[in-house]
Order: structure tokens, then sequence, then C-alpha cells
């Protein structure tokens, strides 16, 4: 059994883990409101851009973008990670890296030569000590994401799978990232960004569906006229422009959704770190008590029983 010593010392050791776990949890808790509110103010326009142009798209002739373009056979993907800079994060990064091998393995064994864009420490450092060199490296913004981050990587992406259709530069691009459900709950997105997927953005993060027409039941007789569209100045040049938006807006949510996602996870890991020390300190502090309430009984009795043999 540990001496007195032993016991003390762990219980302070516990105990100053425990004021710095706990305050790790009260930053991170400060900085989601920050991040959510980021993630909250984007959202609408994220929605508009992807409605917009799965509306627009099928009324656009189908060579008037090559990004709209579905190549005839998959040779070379891009793979985005978008990890955090700092751990201690629970499952946070693991499970993003986790599904990002998974995928970069499935691409491989088809075939298909496969690149990586790594957005984060965790993830540089995870494919770089598996002998994969991201073409892309991102470091020191996970918290803190910029518009610019994202318009480089779909400036690489864009300009790749325009020359891709004609030499196969780029064929398909995949974005794996965490999405901030809530402040305390992150889902692990894994989003086609090229070839176009049809699929609107609320319905690739999952998000509630929109509020249901309450003037449906009157509109029951009424004949839906299908519309056109008109493209000014030319179809080229304004799927051009929506398709420029789409690919920033895409990855620059994911990039403050990430952010948003890492502080809930962190919180969440530091809270539940802060439950564990106390649990362990007050386990070693019964400890503590009986050991010294052993040791008092012990000298007691080496006490009684020497008063005892002076008496004999």
């Amino acid at each position: 059994m540990p001496n007195l010593h032993d016991i003390e010392r762990r219980i302070n050791s516990v105990t100053s883990t425990k004021q710095i776990t706990r305050t790790m949890e009260m930053v991170a808790a400060a900085k989601i409101r920050r991040a959510t509110d980021r993630v909250f103010n984007a959202l609408p326009w994220a929605n508009c851009i992807s409605d917009m142009l799965i509306s627009t798209a099928k009324y656009a002739p189908l060579d008037s973008e090559p990004l709209l373009i579905t190549h005839d056979e998959v040779k070379r993907a891009v793979v985005v990670v978008v990890t955090s800079d700092r751990g201690l994060a629970g499952g946070f990064n693991s499970n993003v890296l986790r599904e990002a091998e998974k995928l970069i393995k499935a691409k491989e064994k088809q075939g298909i030569e496969v690149e990586v864009i790594a957005c984060g420490k965790k993830a540089i450092g995870y494919f770089s000590y598996r002998g994969v060199k991201p073409i892309f490296e991102f470091r020191d913004l996970s918290a803190d994401p910029t518009y610019e981050e994202a318009a480089e990587i779909s400036a690489y992406i864009g300009e790749g799978y325009n020359h891709g259709y004609e030499n196969g530069q780029i064929d398909e691009v995949t974005l794996v990232f965490n999405h901030a459900k809530n402040g305390a709950e992150q889902t692990l997105i894994v989003q086609q960004v090229l070839p176009i997927n049809m699929m609107s953005f609320a319905d690739v993060l999952g998000l509630e569906p929109k509020e249901e027409d309450v003037l449906e039941p009157y509109r029951d007789g009424e004949k839906k006229i299908p519309g056109d569209v008109d493209f000014e100045p030319d179809a080229a040049t304004v799927m051009h422009q929506l398709m420029v938006a789409y690919l920033r807006n895409t990855f620059y949510y994911a990039l403050i959704d990430s952010a948003a996602a890492e502080q809930g996870a962190r919180r969440t890991a530091m809270k539940s770190a802060t439950d564990n020390a106390t649990e362990m300190a007050e386990t070693l502090t019964r400890l503590y008590n009986r050991v010294r309430q052993g040791a008092i009984t012990t000298e007691i009795s080496e006490i009684v029983g020497g008063a005892a043999a002076l008496e004999d």
C-alpha cells in the first residue's frame, strides 16, 4: 500500500491537472459562441449558392462550364481533409483522419491516383508520417480560418478540374470534415464537391427541413407553369461565376464549420477530463484518509501495547 506522502503527491498532481482541464473547458466554451455565430451567419449564403446552382444548372448548356461536366473516367482524385491544429479534443481528429484514409485506400484500389490537401497540423502530421506528402498544407488556421485559405484551395481545384477534362489532371474532389451539429455534437461529413452533387447543401449537412408552406392546401387547383431561365450576358459567364462562388463557399463553410465543431469537441473532452479528475481526487482522498486512519490506529495500538508491557 502506498504511503501518505505518495498519495498526497498524487492528489496534488490530479488537482493541478483538473485546474488545467477546467480552464481549457472554459476557454473552449467562450470560443464556441463566436465560432457558431460565424457558421450561423454564413449558412443562408451557403444554402442560397447551392440551391441557385442546382436550380440553374439544368437550364444551362452542358458545355457552358467545364466544372459542370462529369469526366468519363476518374484517373486522379483530390481529398481535402479538415482537422485541427491542436489535440485534446477527444475523437474529433481521429474520426476524420480514419475516414479519409479509408476513402483514399478505396480509391487507390480502383487504380485512382489520390492527392491530399491537409488543413490543420493533425492532418499534416498524420499523412506525413505515413509517407503521403500533401500538395497543400494549411497550419495555425484551424481555430480561425480565413476566406483566402478557401479561395486558394478552390482556385487550385477549379483550374485542375478544368484541365482535367482534357488531360485528366483532376477528375474528382471529395471533402472530409466535422460538422458542428450543435454545441456538444459533431457529425462526420464526406462531401463530393466535384463532379457537382445535386443534393442541396442542407441535405448534405443533414439540416432541419424548411418550414412547410402553410398555403399549400389552398394551391390544389393551381396549375404549375414550367418556367424558363435567361442568362445575361450569357450562360458561360453566369455559370462560371456561380461555380467559382460555389467552390469557395463550399470550402470556406467547411473550414468555419470544422472550427466550431473543434471547440465543441474540446469543451466536451475537457469537461469529461475534469469530471474524471474530480472523481479520481475524491477516490485518492478516501484512500488517503483510510491509510492515515490505519497509521493512527497502528500507533495507538503500539502505545497501548507498550504501556501494557511496562505495567507488567
